[in-house]
């Protein structure tokens, strides 16, 4: 076995060296298909694919972008096992296998994926700010990112809160009872698109459903979402202000995946203690992360370590004064916080199965 010294006298033997840099390898060839599948989703390549095969030439055709281009990415995306091809020549034809077609261009799908593609292009334009701020302890606020993560956040959630959110909560008697009052008032904190608002009114017919953003074109795009849903409102306002509407006014408070994001969660808590009734109910849904840090994590702590890094965290210590959770917030960080915020405690409802989240009941 070779063997090889570094220069603090740890032995290494060149097989673990061998691994490490095909570790490094595969993630640099993902990196690269993640961008080839940005380029065919902002494109509408694979819409065009989804509904009909097509050569290099019809694609061009059919999209407006350059056949040269069009050759080169069909044969790319067909060499990484994303499309099919037969024939050869010009006659050459690229088909996308139904399963392709679901992850890449069905918004309804459960396994929709594209966003994820054209989230990390939009966070890869960004690194020279991101450097900039991991040395001068500044961040990156979230809407410098552009519309790209702003919409792309919006439609990875998307299928989630429309077809799965109600039936997770009402497989929950203390939370859907309450839910279920006449005129039950609800809120939504750091609603975002507003597709969480949306699945909870459509879910709560009787509900008067609110929904809280800071971002204003989120705001814009939740009103869109929404429209011809009478039950639901969208306001621009910070969840340290959610009492302001009134004490006591809600019967309900959601938070979803945003609590991590947030400069001051105790704050917020707080804001949002105060304006559910007492005999309300406080959700806040987070990332399923591991109860401790204990590396090597699983899949979904290597993900949001990645959120964490390149967009929660630098967004969060772009306010003054930010606690700088980042989007690895642990069990016993909620506890923390909630108990701060006058809540008892914070216990899991049994919810499996939603994405890679985790739904908390705050208690008082």
């Amino acid at each position: 076995m070779d063997v090889t010294v570094d220069r603090d006298g740890e032995k290494t033997d060149e097989q673990s060296v061998e691994e490490f840099a095909g570790w490094v390898f595969d993630r640099f060839l993902g990196g690269m298909e993640t961008l080839s599948i940005h380029i065919g989703s902002s494109l509408g390549l694979y819409a065009v694919l989804r509904d009909a095969p097509a050569t290099a030439a019809e694609l061009a055709a059919r999209t407006a972008i350059d056949r040269r281009y069009a050759r080169e990415w069909l044969e790319q995306q067909a060499t990484a096992g994303i499309l099919d091809s037969d024939g050869e020549g010009d006659e050459l034809r690229f088909r996308l296998p139904a399963a392709q077609a679901a992850v890449l261009t069905d918004g309804a799908c459960l396994g929709y994926s594209a966003p994820l593609a054209d989230m990390f292009a939009a966070v890869a334009l960004r690194m020279p700010d991101l450097m900039d701020a991991y040395r001068s302890g500044r961040g990156v606020p979230w809407a410098a990112f552009g519309a790209a993560v702003r919409d792309g956040q919006g439609d990875i959630n998307r299928p989630w809160f429309e077809n799965v959110l109600a039936k997770a909560l009402a497989s929950v008697p203390q939370v859907h009872e309450v839910l279920s009052r006449p005129d039950a008032g609800i809120a939504d904190v750091a609603c975002g698109h507003g597709w969480s608002t949306i699945g909870l009114a459509r879910a709560y017919p009787d509900a008067i459903v609110d929904g809280f953003d800071i971002d204003a074109p989120a705001i814009e795009a939740a009103h869109e979402h929404a429209a011809g849903l009478e039950n639901v409102t969208f306001s621009e306002l910070r969840g340290e202000q959610l009492a302001d509407r009134g004490e006591d006014r809600y019967d309900a408070a959601f938070v979803f995946e945003a609590l991590h994001d947030m400069p001051d969660p105790v704050a917020v808590l707080s804001a949002i203690s105060r304006a559910v009734r007492s005999d309300g109910v406080v959700v806040v849904m987070d990332e399923a992360v591991a109860e401790a840090f204990s590396p090597p994590g699983d899949d979904t702590e290597r993900a949001m370590y990645g959120y964490s890094l390149l967009i929660c965290l630098p967004d969060s210590m772009s306010t003054p004064g930010s606690v700088a959770t980042g989007t690895v917030m642990r069990h016993a960080t909620l506890e923390r916080y909630a108990h701060e915020a006058g809540f008892s405690a914070v216990g899991v409802l049994p919810i499996d199965g939603f994405a890679a989240f985790r739904f908390y009941l705050l208690e008082r």
